[in-house]
């Protein structure tokens, strides 16, 4: 039996005045199946820091030097730019003695095991009986909750010719990995969003509205009960990793004449609770961000945010008034309290620019941080009156535009803008989440 471990590459990406790529490098993995592969532009790293889960983050410490100097181009052909190319490092790979891993002690064994990419874990199971049987006990389990995440992924769910379709892109391995969804039933899905390993869906079976919680990796879900107000809800789901549970929050909304209630749906309790109905407002968008314990929504009138403690189950108005020339904002959770507002600003399309602020919790107030370069914003939406979504999760924001079928990434620690390419995104009809693949995301 002889084994080989490869090493991964850097993964590239721009400061605010330079440019990259984030493209896949796409493999066999057994349980997954491969896509078509996309052509990888990597330039130089910007910005500091060593953070894990950033996905411009150095994996590993290889050496690379400039080898050539390369025009592309950014989406759309605008914007001819000169970027220095990376080629890989030569470096052999390391065969595996058959007689030492034969040997290694078990603790030792499903220690190691739990530090390899989840996504890799798949082609380990074949290996012989005794990893497979490793890999589904309680106690690799329970060191792979220990290791810290790999890096975040991004999740895009749609549907082909009435087949649910779904395809995983690690950025860190900067790899594309199909993920079959049959093992769900068919109904109308639509995603709601991805929190600990775990991704809720809401959809219909038939006339009756249900909600479904599953983790990819196990194929493992359960369909949550009945809500006591069953109707189509705006839902937002947050997983508790310390206890092994998630939470399902139905925020309020207003069926026919009537409002209904927020409800709470408690994994540990499997059951939903009822709560506050949110003060009456004229709500800007429906799209919620969720942080430290607070669920928020954008308001019109009153003008600000509304607040929903997930401790107390009460609503509370934050009087945060929004940017001049605002034409449209999401609201994105960061690390720790940190709450970002992203959105377009100004009147005339000439004129536009995409902008980020930070909510200044003492103050109220909505402070400027950072500004996305024009070449990036012209590339991201030729129309003034284009759509585009955004979403992040630990100081990461992905912007996406309906139009076509790249993303572009922010990272708020390190000021550096990045493109993601391919599968990624896969066409107008997707819905798209960050995710963090885990094994030990427990449904119940």
């Amino acid at each position: 039996m002889m084994f080989r471990i490869q090493g991964m590459d850097a993964i590239g990406g721009s400061s605010e005045s330079g440019s990259g790529e984030i493209g896949p490098q796409l493999s066999r993995n057994g349980f997954y199946r491969e896509e078509e592969s996309c052509v990888k532009h990597v330039s130089a790293l910007g910005g500091g820091g060593s953070r894990n889960t950033s996905p411009l983050g150095r994996v590993g410490s290889r050496n690379t030097s400039p080898s050539r100097q390369k025009v592309i181009k950014t989406p759309r052909g605008l914007d001819e730019e000169t970027v220095t190319t990376f080629g890989k490092a030569v470096q052999p790979d390391v065969q595996m003695e058959d007689n030492i891993w034969a040997m290694l002690p078990e603790d030792l064994l499903i220690e190691i095991l739990a530090r390899v990419p989840p996504f890799m874990i798949f082609r380990l199971r074949s290996v012989c009986k005794r990893w497979n049987s490793i890999l589904l006990d309680s106690s690799f389990l329970k060191f792979h909750s220990q290791v810290p995440s790999h890096g975040p992924c991004l999740l895009t769910f749609w549907k082909n010719s009435q087949t649910l379709q779904c395809s995983v892109f690690s950025l860190p391995l900067k790899t594309c990995y199909r993920i079959p969804f049959t093992f769900l039933p068919p109904w109308a899905f639509w995603l709601v969003g991805s929190s600990g390993g775990l991704v809720c869906f809401s959809g219909l079976d038939g006339l009756t509205f249900k909600t479904l919680v599953c983790n990819p990796l196990t194929q493992r879900w359960r369909t949550l009960p009945s809500m006591h107000h069953n109707q189509q809800r705006q839902l937002i789901m947050v997983v508790d990793r310390t206890d092994r549970s998630f939470k399902v929050i139905a925020t309020s909304d207003i069926y026919g004449d009537k409002s209904l209630p927020t409800e709470v749906y408690d994994s540990k309790l499997n059951s939903w609770s009822l709560h506050q109905i949110m003060p009456a407002v004229n709500l800007c968008s429906s799209k919620m961000a969720f942080c430290d314990s607070r669920l928020y929504l954008e308001t019109l009138s009153p003008l600000g945010l509304m607040m929903y403690r997930l401790d107390t189950g009460y609503w509370e108005h934050i009087p945060a008034k929004f940017p001049r020339s605002l034409l449209d904002g999401y609201l994105v959770a960061g690390t720790q309290k940190r709450l970002f507002l992203v959105g377009r600003i100004g009147l005339y399309s000439t004129l536009q620019s995409m902008r980020i602020w930070e909510l200044d919790h003492a103050k109220f107030m909505w402070v400027e941080m950072s500004r996305m370069p024009p070449k990036y914003f012209r590339a991201l939406l030729r129309l003034s009156a284009e759509r585009f979504e955004c979403f992040g999760q630990d100081n990461l924001i992905c912007f996406t535009s309906w139009n076509q079928g790249k993303g572009l990434l922010y990272d708020v620690d390190k000021k550096v803008w990045s493109w993601i390419a391919g599968c990624a995104l896969q066409s107008y009809n997707s819905q798209v989440c960050f995710y963090e693949p885990r094994f030990d995301a427990s449904i119940y």
